[in-house]
Order: C-alpha cells, then sequence, then structure tokens
C-alpha cells in the first residue's frame, strides 16, 4: 500500500517539470520574442497573487523570513540566473549545467537534513546527467564563463530551495496553494525590477500572447508549483530533484511531436539513461519520519 502510493506521489510530481518542459514551446511559439523576464514575472507574480487572494493568510513571525528567501531561491533568482545561462550558452549547455543540481542536493540534504549518502543515489544523479547531456547537448555547444557561473548559481539557489522547502516545511494551518502562492508572489515581485530594467513592457499584446501568458501562469506555475511542493514534502529531496530531469526529457519530446525536431538514436539513449536516474532515485518504502508541517511557530513581535 505505501509502496504504491509512493509511485503515485512520484507520478504526480513528475507532473511539474514535464509542464516545465512545454515552456520552450510556449515561449517561442505564443509569447512576444526575446522576452524572457517578462515571461518569468507573468508566469509568477500573477499566480501568487492569485492564491494569496484565495488563501487569505499571510506570513506570521519566522514564516516572513522563511518566504522571502524560499520565493528567492525558487522563483525569483532561479529563474533569473536561469535566462543569464540561456542568453551566454547554447540551450543544451545551460540544461546541462543547471542538471547538476541533484548532486548539490545530494550534498546538501546529507549537511541539512542528515541523509546518508547511498551509492545508489550517486549513480543516479551521474546516470541523470549523463542522460541529460545525450539529449541536449550537440557537438559545437561552446562555453562562456558568465553563462557557466549563473547556470551553477541557478543550480544552488534550486538545490538549495528544495532541502530547505524539506527542512522546514509548511507552517501549521497553511495549505499547499497559499504556500506556494507566498513564493510565486516574492518571486515574481523580486523579478519586477529586473524585467522593468532588462527588457521593459512590450508594445504591443496579442491574443495569441495572452494565451500563452495564461498557460504559463496557470499551468506552468500555479498549478505545477503546488503539486512540486506537495511532492516535496511527501518524497525524499533527491528523489524530488531527480524528478526534474524530466524538464529537458518533455522539450525534446514535445520539440519533435510538435516542431518536427529530429530524434536521433543517442537522445533516445539519453531519454532511457534519464527515465532510469529517475525510476533509481525514487523511494521503495515510506521514509520513517517526513514531517510536512512543523511545530507551531510563535509569531515574532
Amino acid at each position: 500500500m505505501k509502496g504504491n502510493r509512493l509511485v503515485l506521489d512520484s507520478a504526480l510530481t513528475a507532473l511539474a517539470p514535464a509542464v516545465w518542459g512545454s515552456t520552450y514551446l510556449v515561449t517561442t511559439e505564443l509569447l512576444p520574442p526575446d522576452r524572457p523576464l517578462l515571461a518569468s514575472t507573468v508566469r509568477a507574480l500573477p499566480a501568487g497573487l492569485v492564491l494569496l487572494a484565495i488563501g487569505r493568510v499571510l506570513p506570521r513571525g519566522v514564516w516572513w523570513w522563511r518566504a522571502l528567501v524560499l520565493g528567492v531561491l525558487n522563483i525569483g533568482a532561479f529563474f533569473y540566473l536561469l535566462f543569464v545561462a540561456a542568453y551566454h550558452l547554447p540551450g543544451g549547455v545551460a540544461a546541462l549545467v543547471v542538471a547538476v543540481q541533484p548532486m548539490l542536493v545530494l550534498l546538501l540534504a546529507a549537511l541539512l537534513l542528515k541523509d546518508r549518502i547511498q551509492p545508489l543515489q550517486v549513480t543516479a544523479c551521474v546516470l541523470g546527467v549523463l542522460g541529460v547531456a545525450l539529449l541536449v547537448l550537440r557537438p559545437q555547444a561552446g562555453l562562456d564563463a558568465v553563462g557557466v557561473l549563473a547556470g551553477l548559481a541557478g543550480a544552488v539557489c534550486m538545490a538549495s530551495g528544495i532541502v530547505l522547502t524539506k527542512r522546514w516545511g509548511r507552517p501549521p494551518g497553511v495549505s499547499v496553494l497559499t504556500f506556494t502562492g507566498w513564493q510565486l508572489s516574492v518571486g515574481g515581485l523580486v523579478l519586477v525590477p529586473a524585467m522593468l530594467f532588462a527588457e521593459g513592457l512590450p508594445g504591443r499584446i496579442t491574443g495569441t500572447n495572452i494565451a500563452g501568458f495564461v498557460y504559463l501562469s496557470v499551468i506552468g506555475a500555479l498549478i505545477a508549483y503546488a503539486i512540486w511542493f506537495r511532492g516535496i514534502e511527501r518524497l525524499p529531496a533527491l528523489g524530488v530533484s531527480i524528478l526534474g530531469f524530466g524538464s529537458p526529457l518533455a522539450a525534446t519530446v514535445l520539440g519533435y511531436l510538435v516542431l518536427g525536431q529530429a530524434l536521433s538514436p543517442v537522445q533516445l539513449a539519453g531519454a532511457v539513461a534519464v527515465v532510469g536516474a529517475v525510476v533509481l532515485a525514487q523511494p521503495r518504502r515510506k521514509p520513517e519520519v517526513d514531517l510536512a508541517v512543523e511545530e507551531p511557530v510563535t509569531q515574532a513581535s
């Protein structure tokens, strides 16, 4: 029974990276060109504000700064650094650099969550990175110091956000949707000045653009991140992290199905490696201690 529940939790959580894998397709086909920060801001902020309006619960006490930290790590800083890496590196190289984050999760979970590092987990991390490399890397790919550093910093943000979300859990009485709303709102607000300074607002928005923005905000943020944070509560940190490999896998499959892009035998081998890494990293039984909600926190004066 517990094994079936774990499989269902893993499968549901995997939907979030799969949705994020569609971001490239939606951005290129539906959104205004060369507006990645605008896309990130619209993706995060409206969804966060909607969830805050529905939940009508604001952080209290220590959760003000925790929500700020998690919102910056999981949303704001991660989105910004990801796009800096994408601008300075070929897409495949950027995806590969960010793909080191499960290894960082493995180390941080050992330090902060006291999780033991198992050989099977290390194998899953290496296999996943190899799979991503086969999926997205091209022979002509080049390196850029700024892009590599931004990608690594983004991986650190994502890994830290996963582990701290796992460590802190949720405050008592706060739903997953409200918890997601805090982080999306913080992340969106952090992105606003960067978006206005670097890109500004577009002079014209079409109906197609609006459809793309709605998809990114409702499906790509509100629903996907609620599923993601639920998964972090119910699954080990590394298991959730490696599910993120599903994003480049979904992007590759969608490129083949929708855009008619070629799918080589090397990419198929990469897809198999990614699936194998995900299977290896998932838990076989329910952790004995998995506190999703902390003890009540006294409100700060």
